[in-house]
């Protein structure tokens, strides 16, 4: 962030008050921006190739793909300049396909985990001695209908403000987990409704599930 505001802050001086002060043929934006670009770059590859939590590894991606393309590149003081000056992106791409490689990894694990505790949740909420909760005057599930489809919902949604390939990449993975927590889930009620037929709130339970049908849809 600091190395990002000095950039922008410093280059929009550059462009504003010192490229006039020399000959035009001396390029003097470009060279500033080459040179502010090349050492941001060397940083970004350096902490790229160190070890990085998930949050760091997001966050690197981030600039890589959004921030300083979209937000710093495109300023309005700046843009016009730096469309003249060829500077490439933060991270060789063979380092940001890694880096994204091991996001989405990290990612698909997060939500499958995820969707596999809601689950084990449900099925504990099945057994305890109380009616289901109502939505809309309706029996339904909040915890299992609503939560599962929000954390792959979120999940896209942080993988596509990253780039809309990461995003879709995600979304293909999340895709293949869905029909997979579907299944476990039926699984799971089959084997509720075979054996809980004296429970106290069984006709409920069943309604609660036959509901959640819709959403999932």
């Amino acid at each position: 962030l600091h190395m990002g505001k000095t950039m922008k802050e410093d280059l929009t001086v550059v462009a504003k008050y010192i490229k006039q002060l020399y000959p035009p043929e001396f390029n003097v934006f470009s060279i500033y921006a080459e040179l502010y670009h090349n050492y941001f770059a060397s940083q970004a590859k350096k902490n790229a190739e160190s070890h990085l939590e998930d949050k760091d590894i997001y966050l690197l991606l981030s600039w890589v793909h959004n921030f300083y393309p979209k937000e710093m590149r495109k300023d309005h003081a700046l843009a016009t300049e730096l469309d003249k000056v060829k500077l490439g992106s933060l991270l060789p791409s063979s380092l940001s396909k890694e880096l994204e490689k091991k996001y989405l990894d990290s990612e698909e694990v997060t939500v499958k985990n995820s969707l596999s505790r809601c689950l084990d949740k449900e099925i504990q909420r099945w057994k305890e001695d109380k009616e289901p909760e109502k939505l809309n005057g309706h029996f339904q599930s909040e915890l299992l209908g609503i939560f599962v489809i929000q954390s792959i919902y979120s999940g896209q949604k942080r993988a596509e403000d990253i780039s809309k390939a990461v995003g879709e990449e995600l979304s293909c993975r999340l895709l293949k987990e869905l029909p997979a927590f579907l299944r476990s889930y039926r699984d799971a009620f089959e084997d509720f409704k075979e054996k809980s037929k004296k429970h106290r709130y069984y006709k409920p339970i069943l309604i609660a599930n036959i509901n959640n049908c819709w959403n999932f849809r």
